[in-house]
């Protein structure tokens, strides 16, 4: 059987009730300063223009981009800078926490008026389930709740909480903030814990990463790394984000500096090999109507087929080359089923 006559969708065929798991771009840039801010826009641009689709999403910052003071004017510019995005952009929004004072006037200001412009939105400092449940009511009464909640796991409580936060039908991704979820320990974690590498070896930390990991896997929602703050140090970058992906199961990381976004691409895109092994895997699997074949004296059923059509679906959020059979998947119409057609709280 010829691709074109392929019956289903290799989401639909492979992934079932997987197939509305959230999928997102493995980078989510922060900027909060204005001229960062539209530099981080135009680049976006750039490289959605360079590589025919969104690469990262940018999140536009108001918890540590709004100077003491002048909140409203930041969530305006920031509302202001939103609406100017090009159409094919992604921009998100971080807020102020929800027990913070700029709290609601960000939600009514940059939801309230942007919000057909932005991707998500992320809360800061989630303790529990009631804090995601009191953005979901805030979005809604500014008339934005179709826009899905990004929460950032800070505490220790709040990565005891984890689960139960990932399973809420409006979070679609967590994110570990390392800096906090450190300081939150009293000194009990030495401030090596924050750094490139040592956040890969204090195990308080590598349990919290791990347990976020496996949260958002449980509920089919998007884990999302921490920031490397040494942002001069490529080489760091590189190490820690092919750690993230590669052994603590991340999907997605944040970056804080331009030259963050590739490395990042780099280090969570598949290997060529890999997506060669992928693509032929996945046309001999098409051709035989997704029952089982033999490929190069193995077995592989929809077992396997569900891992090779994932990394189909990594090399192609973070730019490589397919085969064109493999990168007409791509092109065809796919509805993703909302968070909450397939996650039930």
């Amino acid at each position: 059987m010829s691709l074109a006559a392929a019956p289903r969708h290799p989401r639909e065929a492979l992934l079932g009730a997987q197939a509305g798991a959230v999928v997102l771009p493995v980078c989510d840039h922060y900027s909060g300063v204005e001229v960062r801010m539209r530099k981080s826009l135009q680049l976006q641009a750039e490289m959605t223009e360079e590589f025919g689709t969104c690469m990262f999403d940018v999140t536009l910052d108001c918890e540590d981009g709004a100077p003491v003071g002048g909140e409203a004017d930041h969530a305006a510019l920031v509302m202001t800078l939103a609406l100017l995005a090009d159409e094919k952009a992604r921009v998100a929004v971080r807020v102020h926490p929800v027990d913070h004072p700029a709290f609601e006037q960000d939600i009514a200001t940059i939801a309230g008026k942007a919000g057909h412009r932005l991707a998500h939105v992320m809360i800061p400092k989630v303790e529990s389930v009631d804090d995601v449940i009191r953005a979901e009511k805030a979005l809604e009464s500014a008339s934005a709740g179709h826009l899905p909640l990004q929460v950032l796991i800070e505490s220790p409580a709040a990565v005891q909480r984890a689960f139960d936060i990932a399973a809420h039908p409006r979070v679609q991704s967590l994110s570990f903030g390392l800096m906090d979820f450190v300081s939150a320990h009293g000194g009990a974690i030495p401030a090596d814990g924050m750094s490139a590498a040592g956040q890969f070896t204090h195990p308080l930390v590598v349990r919290a990463k791990l347990e976020i990991a496996a949260a958002c896997h449980a509920a089919g929602k998007v884990p999302s790394h921490c920031v490397v703050t040494e942002f001069s140090d490529a080489a760091a970058m590189q190490a820690a984000a092919g750690k993230a992906a590669r052994e603590f199961g991340y999907t997605r990381m944040w970056s804080i500096h331009p030259s963050q976004i590739r490395p990042i691409l780099e280090a969570f895109a598949p290997p060529p090999r890999e997506i060669e092994v992928a693509s032929r895997i996945i046309a001999a699997a098409a051709q035989a109507d997704w029952a089982p074949i033999s490929f190069e004296g193995q077995l592989h059923d929809r077992a396997s087929y569900r891992y090779f059509w994932q990394v189909l679906e990594r090399a192609h959020q973070t730019g490589r080359a397919l085969p064109d059979e493999m990168q007409a998947y791509f092109l065809q119409a796919y509805r993703r089923p909302s968070l909450t057609e397939t996650i039930t709280p």
